[in-house]
């Protein structure tokens, strides 16, 4: 349809033409006096000017459809024609018909020159091309031909090889034209496209000539500098640009010079470079300058408050306490580093940590969101004593520290430190609960110069330690002896794992004896460890710190091996008690243990019993029953050690599958002169005995106490150092094999009474 449409174009062309042609038909009739002549000058006229009217109708006419395009091009063709057939007639006649010297010469040149333009002209329509090429060259070429003569035969034949030399140059001028046709079309689109994508950009844009002025920008762009239009933007420089922000009074003439040195830089070296601004209205815009394509640099700049703000959110909770708002471990870790840094080099500097008193009992009790409203409180009374040379943190669960920037001297430090631990004290409401804060406290004091805040926070730990060893609800401060001791400390946990790996520990028995018979019926393992430096170390000392380093499940491990292995050589009616502790239960191996001690071994099961203490119950009440059924099934006497310690050991007697419970000996400390005290062990023992238990008394240090339990409470079984200290395996083999017995209560009233002492028996 644009092809057809182009047909329509220039009208007035046409009617000069028409004009030309019917003047060439009169000068002919003027010069020959053939009335023909004056014919085709009529009708030439009337068809130039017919032709010019239809075309004009045609240009006004909407071409929008494929058949609107085909019946005005039809109509096209049938005009230009006719118009093209008279012309070649006109030569036609000039040359043959009524020949005439001036006719032939005229008709000739004009003719040939109208066909010339016939290319020009019709393009868009190859059949019209061809028919006014056919139309006007035809009729000439055959005037030629029939007026005689090889020249003019020749030239005549010539002329017909011209019609498809039109119709090709008509195909090239078509195809050029489409191309460029399509060609403009694609740019357009694409200057399209482009312009909207980039007035739909969220981010501002504009290009730099080679000048230094903007040549492109688009819509965003002119809307956050301020301007109207697109139009206003462009020439104008980068300072002009960054200007009309300090105009407006939204840029700082500080960030207006910080800008533009460096996007001037980056912009001018063809450098990626980046530039935050913070605007006086609170936003942020980000330039970023980038080389562009053909000496055009690019700066795109968009607003990343949100951004920005989502960054310093993320690092206020990279630093800050969520709870409390204080610094965290980290950050406070870096602002002490500092502080440390700069100033006085010679000057003392202090830190306290505190941490709350049986903290983890709140928890448990009360719930965590009460535990952590007592964190908050406490927090709160801490940020009261912050300042720009005091800072506080939260360092993790309940643990808090300050650290003092400047301290005058030890007396001033321990002053300060009072007022914040008494600050501290009293109680206060949380969620309806009235607690009480109670704290302990460690702090160290020290020059800059010589420590940093590693070390610090070290020794302040190890004073915190010392406070909270000596009955909590206090502050120490550090001592070198404090770092001594834990140093110590240290390497004994080493050297206890060592000795733990090689089995250098060894294990003693203390013996069970039978209550009526006063004989050995069995022995308790006992776990020692002789240090090669420090000799023997107290189970009291060594069990802790293998709980701390976690491997007191293998000394559990080691002592039922050993004591499997010892009681298998002994007479068969000695048996062995081994005490598990609570960590022993955790992960379920217990059984499995305690199955391979026995195989390797190759003892009776029912020559081993277990001890468990109540602790183990404690933590998981319902694994540690199922392992203990388990081992029972094994064939394993099960006992329940230092009854009466716990928090509930009634309940433990008829729930778990126990054979015997052992007393602790705190039940023995006043029992010679607390008539209450024997009452409360009868009970007990009357109790568990009804229940169907064996009843071991340990602890048993005099023969007093021997003797009121022989008379009154009557256990089962007894042991304590009132039967000697702990032996070797073979001690108990050669004690047992030579039959030997304690001397019963009742044998020693009986040589008392002949020697004419006299015993008096406790009424029970």
């Amino acid at each position: 349809m644009g092809f057809v449409r182009s047909l329509f174009n220039e009208a007035e062309v046409l009617l000069i033409g028409g004009v030309c042609h019917c003047l060439l038909a009169y000068l002919v009739y003027t010069t020959s006096g053939e009335p023909i002549y004056l014919g085709f000058a009529i009708v030439l006229f009337f068809a130039g000017v017919f032709r010019y009217y239809n075309i004009q109708q045609g240009k006004k006419a909407n071409i929008t459809t494929y058949e609107q395009a085909r019946r005005w091009e039809l109509n096209y063709l049938c005009t230009g024609f006719f118009q093209a057939l008279m012309m070649g007639l006109f030569c036609f006649v000039t040359l043959y018909y009524k020949p005439d010297t001036f006719g032939e010469i005229g008709s000739v040149a004009v003719v040939m020159g109208s066909t010339i333009t016939i290319v020009g002209r019709n393009y868009g329509s190859r059949t019209m091309v061809m028919l006014q090429s056919l139309a006007v060259v035809l009729p000439m070429a055959l005037g030629m031909i029939l007026k005689g003569g090889y020249a003019f035969v020749i030239l005549g034949l010539y002329l017909v090889p011209f019609i498809f030399v039109l119709k090709k140059m008509s195909d090239n001028v078509q195809t050029v034209l489409f191309d460029a046709i399509i060609q403009g079309t694609w740019s357009r689109r694409l200057a399209h496209r482009f312009d909207r994508a980039l007035n739909t950009m969220s981010h501002g844009l504009v290009m730099f000539g080679t000048e230094g002025t903007v040549v492109v920008a688009n819509a965003r762009a002119a809307e956050m500098m301020g301007f109207r239009s697109v139009n206003q933007v462009l020439g104008r420089s980068l300072r002009a640009l960054l200007m009309r922000g300090v105009a407006g009074g939204f840029l700082e003439t500080k960030d207006f010079q910080y800008a533009e040195s460096h996007l001037t830089d980056a912009l001018r070296e063809g450098r990626d470079r980046k530039v935050l601004l913070k605007l006086t209205d609170g936003r942020y815009l980000e330039f970023s300058a980038r080389e562009g394509q053909d000496e055009l640099a690019v700066l795109i700049f968009e607003e990343v408050t949100q951004r920005v703000e989502a960054e310093e959110r993320i690092r206020y909770m990279a630093r800050y306490d969520s709870l409390t708002t204080l610094p965290n471990r980290a950050y406070f870790h870096e602002i002490v580093t500092e502080l440390m840094a700069a100033g006085d080099r010679g000057r003392l500097c202090g830190l306290a940590v505190f941490d709350l008193d049986d903290f983890k009992s709140i928890n448990d009790t009360l719930g965590h969101p009460v535990g952590d409203g007592l964190i908050y409180a406490v927090a709160e009374k801490l940020s009261t004593v912050a300042s720009n040379d005091v800072k506080v943190s939260r360092f993790g669960g309940d643990e808090f520290m300050v650290f003092f920037n400047r301290v005058e001297d030890e007396n001033d430090f321990s002053l300060r430190l009072t007022d914040i631990f008494e600050s501290l004290q009293g109680e206060v409401d949380v969620a309806g609960h009235l607690l009480r804060i109670q704290a302990s406290g460690g702090a160290a004091l020290a020059p800059v110069s010589e420590t940093d805040v590693d070390a610090m926070i070290v020794k302040a730990d190890l004073a915190l330690y010392k406070a909270k060893e000596q009955g909590k609800n206090g502050w120490r401060l550090f001592e070198t002896e404090m770092d001594a001791a834990f140093r110590s400390r240290q390497v004994m946990k080493g050297d206890l794992r060592s000795a733990v790996e090689s089995k250098s520990l060894r294990v003693v028995f203390q013996p069970i004896v039978d209550m009526q018979s006063m004989q050995i019926i069995g022995a308790e393992a006992l776990c020692r460890w002789d240090h090669p430096e420090l000799g023997p170390i107290s189970p009291a000392t060594f069990i802790p710190l293998a709980e701390e380093i976690g491997i007191v499940s293998e000394i559990s491990a080691l002592v039922l091996d050993i004591a499997c292995h010892e009681c298998a050589y002994w007479p068969e009616h000695l048996r062995v008690s081994v005490n598990l502790s609570a960590k022993d239960f955790h992960g379920g191996s217990v059984v499995d243990k305690v199955r391979s001690a026995l195989a390797k071994a190759q003892l009776a099961p029912d020559r081993l019993e277990v001890e468990v203490t109540e602790t183990a119950l404690l933590d998981d009440k319902i694994s540690t029953r199922k392992y203990l059924e388990e081992l029972r099934e094994l064939g394993v006497t099960i006992a329940l050690d230092d009854f009466g310690t716990g928090y509930s050991s009634l309940s433990y007697l008829h729930t778990l599958p126990l054979d015997k419970v052992k007393i602790d000996g705190s039940f023995l400390a006043d029992l010679t002169g607390n008539e209450r005290s024997l009452r409360l062990l009868t009970s007990v023992v009357d109790l568990s005995r009804n229940l169907g238990l064996a009843v071991t008394v340990e602890g048993v240090e005099a023969f007093a106490q021997l003797k009121i339990l022989a008379a009154t409470v009557r256990p089962d079984l007894v042991q304590g150092f009132l039967f000697g200290s702990a032996l070797t395996s073979s001690g108990i083999k050669t004690m047992s094999a030579s039959g030997w017995s304690f001397p019963t209560p009742a044998s020693s009233q009986r040589k008392a009474a002949k020697s004419g002492a006299h015993v008096k028996p406790i009424d029970p």
